[in-house]
């Protein structure tokens, strides 16, 4: 059997929320940084928030900004 095949494992990888970790688990890397968990999804929580994850919604209004809809399809 290979030897020093398998990553590091870190039983207290603390997984991050808006700056705030908000529990720890493990992991193969030490930090995690996550957007959405169960304490701030609509569904366990039953408040609707609003979440734009790295300007979605700016990249879509710059892609099709102008006259993209105009243009005839060959």
């Amino acid at each position: 059997m290979k030897t020093d095949i398998h990553p590091k494992y870190y039983n207290q990888c603390k997984v991050f929320h808006n700056g705030q970790v908000v529990m720890t688990v493990g992991a193969t890397v030490p930090e995690l940084h996550v957007e959405v968990w169960s304490g701030s999804h609509p569904f366990f929580t039953g408040k609707q928030t609003f979440v734009d994850a790295a300007g979605r919604v700016e990249k879509f209004q710059r892609k099709y900004a102008g006259d993209y809809f105009s243009k005839a399809k060959k």
